[in-house]
């Protein structure tokens, strides 16, 4: 604990104080939805606009205590630190070139982070990241949001337990249509700043590549080792990439594919992840989620239903409902969000967490961003080969 701070119990709601995701943010509700699906915290604390207005309408909206309500992520750091009942963690939910500077200003006073992805806009900053979270030995949590959907979960178990061999190949396509016109210029504020290469640090790469990457390395176990990479913007005027089409090899021999896009018409949120090993093979769609399809060589294909036979403990621990009721992509954020709660339980009482938590870290945020820079510099060389 940060001196002068008192010591939460350990059965309490976890303090929580939010950057970002003020009035018209898409993704602080969603934060805030999947923070309090299991009752694990409570937001007490927050900087959610660089306007200050904004940010006290948005803090009266939330029912906020008006002197909680700060008007700059640094401010809200400094204060929160010196309260006997300051927060325990703040989640990040701006847009991605304020990940770092806010990361770094609430590591320093002592607060856990909650960050949404891409970690960083690059490889300095999210190495400087991994260093302040190894120095202080906070909690650094990253919202790669697929991770936490039961079915990829026991995909993983399913991976590592060896039923698929030895893997050969590893597919992952992220597809979206919202894109298909330049919507940036009509002033939709999801896209305006997405498309914006100063605030977001690039396109289809870091907006949706990144989850794609992210969740064949979670549930393969495998380490990429180079990339090619052919980076496409096909809407005129657009400053960064919309479609981009990148071959993998990874570590020990396997080969794979990984398309993302937000011109593909008639795709919605299309994630999935296709992997192939010497005896099997596991395919998975988000937005199927509930279900997993896995196949052992010369026998019919079987589908594995969340909550039913053949699903085990590891997708029944972050389970809520019933099979047949969906399960997806709020829960998939919460379950994230209870996974982190965990490991600050234990950190409360300075007990070492269970080893079953799972949840994506700063180290994870730092192979996504040198991922993005990899695969940039592959396709700005003419789609080359180049180490990651």
């Amino acid at each position: 604990m940060v001196e002068g701070r008192s010591d939460a119990t350990a059965g309490g709601r976890i303090r929580l104080g939010m950057v970002g995701g003020g009035q018209g943010a898409f993704i602080g509700a969603v934060h805030r939805l999947a923070a309090r699906m299991d009752g694990e915290y409570e937001l007490v604390a927050g900087a959610l606009s660089s306007n200050k207005k904004r940010a006290l309408e948005s803090a009266k909206e939330l029912g906020l205590d008006p002197d909680r309500s700060y008007g700059s992520y640094e401010d809200m750091a400094k204060a929160e630190a010196a309260r006997p009942d300051g927060i325990e963690a703040v989640a990040i939910v701006t847009p991605n070139h304020v990940h770092a500077p806010a990361a770094k200003a609430f590591l320093k006073a002592g607060i856990n982070v909650i960050c949404d992805k891409p970690l960083t806009t690059n490889a300095k900053d999210a190495k400087e990241l991994v260093r302040l979270v190894n120095k202080t030995g906070l909690i650094f949590g990253l919202t790669h949001n697929y991770t936490g959907y039961p079915m990829a979960r026991q995909a993983r178990a399913m991976v590592a337990a060896g039923e698929l061999g030895d893997i050969r190949v590893v597919q992952a396509e992220y597809a979206q249509d919202w894109l298909t016109e330049k919507v940036e210029a009509s002033g939709q504020k999801q896209a305006k700043w997405r498309t914006d290469p100063k605030q977001s640090g690039g396109g289809a790469i870091g907006d949706i590549a990144t989850h794609a990457y992210n969740i064949a390395c979670f549930v393969s176990g495998l380490t990429i080792d180079s990339i090619c990479a052919d980076m496409t913007s096909f809407v005129k005027g657009r400053k960064v990439d919309d479609n981009d089409n990148i071959l993998l090899r990874w570590k020990g021999g396997a080969r794979g594919m990984l398309w993302a896009s937000q011109v593909a018409v008639g795709r919605e949120n299309g994630l999935v992840l296709r992997i192939y090993g010497s005896k099997g093979s596991l395919e998975w769609h988000q937005e199927d989620p509930n279900y997993l399809w896995f196949a052992r060589f010369g026998e019919p294909p079987q589908r594995i239903t969340r909550g039913g036979p053949g699903s085990d403990e590891n997708a029944g621990r972050v389970t809520r409902v019933p099979s047949g009721h969906p399960e997806g992509y709020l829960e998939g954020f919460a379950n994230v969000y209870t996974e982190i709660a965990r490991a600050i339980r234990a950190q409360r009482t300075g007990k070492k967490p269970d080893p079953a938590i799972l949840y994506p870290t700063v180290e994870d945020g730092l192979a996504g961003v040198q991922f993005i820079e990899a695969a940039t510099k592959s396709s700005q060389k003419g789609a080359t080969w180049v180490k990651v």
